[in-house]
């Protein structure tokens, strides 16, 4: 975000080689509807304020129970067929925004999560050309209001309230599907480490999920796809600040405000 107007960037690493990116250059355009450009403009990263990455044009589709730890410490079992539902794009925010606690429940959880970005319009993917419609890949935070979950039945409004999917802090393009299959996932809460995992433990694969979701909906370009979250999942309370770690992606940081 510069001079007050969001726009999109390239995270760049420190030249010395470091693992921590350092700058943002600033693009004309938007990176998932055409081509893009550099405008020669470039920032220090903590000068900046990062937005969420994407804001999904039509949905982000979450995958429940995609672990089996998960399932198991909710008292469920893995089901037979992926276990699919939406989250409205209003309820994604970015890193830093703050995640609001709504009256409504008293008991709201944390997911930590690898996201996918969905890179072009695609319907009846074949598992073959599963890398070809991926942009690339994030973190995210299903937060959840579990009360809400259980007596509601339906998950729309557990899951769907604004700012329940935060995004962030920004895409990672370079990542293979074999590389995106063995990621460590990390969250805190106060820095007390609460979830730790690993993408290699999913039940289904991001090519399977790809495969089964496109069978029955079109994705979009900025489409994103919530992978499900490993075990380890509990209460955040306001006051409380969540972070999760994809390693290889980045920290996505939010702070729990009762609304």
């Amino acid at each position: 975000m510069a001079g007050g107007d969001p726009q999109y960037g390239v995270v760049e690493l420190a030249e010395d080689g470091g693992s921590h990116p350092e700058t943002v250059s600033a693009l004309t355009g938007d990176p998932l509807a055409g081509p893009v450009q550099l405008t020669g403009e470039r920032r220090e990263l903590d000068s900046v304020r990062l937005l969420a990455p994407v804001i999904p044009r039509s949905k982000v589709v979450g995958v429940g129970r995609n672990f089996a730890a998960h399932a198991a410490e909710l008292g469920n079992e893995v089901p037979a067929t992926p276990l699919i539902f939406f989250k409205p794009n209003t309820s994604v925010i970015g890193p830093g925004d703050p995640i609001g606690y709504p009256p409504t429940t008293n008991e709201l959880s944390y997911e930590g999560e690898l996201a996918v970005v969905i890179g072009r319009i695609c319907k009846e993917v074949p598992a073959e050309r599963v890398a070809e419609v991926i942009f690339g890949y994030t973190v995210a935070n299903d937060v959840t209001a579990r009360d809400l979950q259980k007596s509601d039945g339906q998950w729309a409004r557990a899951k769907g309230y604004d700012g329940f999917c935060p995004l962030g802090p920004w895409i990672s393009t370079h990542h293979t599907l074999a590389e995106a299959g063995d990621l460590t996932i990390t969250t805190t809460v106060d820095g007390e480490v609460r979830q730790h995992g690993s993408t290699a433990l999913m039940v289904r694969s991001i090519t399977e999920l790809v495969v089964y979701i496109s069978s029955f909906t079109t994705l979009l370009p900025g489409d994103v796809i919530l992978t499900g979250t490993p075990a380890g999942v509990g209460p955040m309370l306001p006051g409380q600040e969540v972070s999760v770690t994809v390693d290889g992606i980045g920290t996505l940081t939010n702070l729990v405000t009762r609304l």
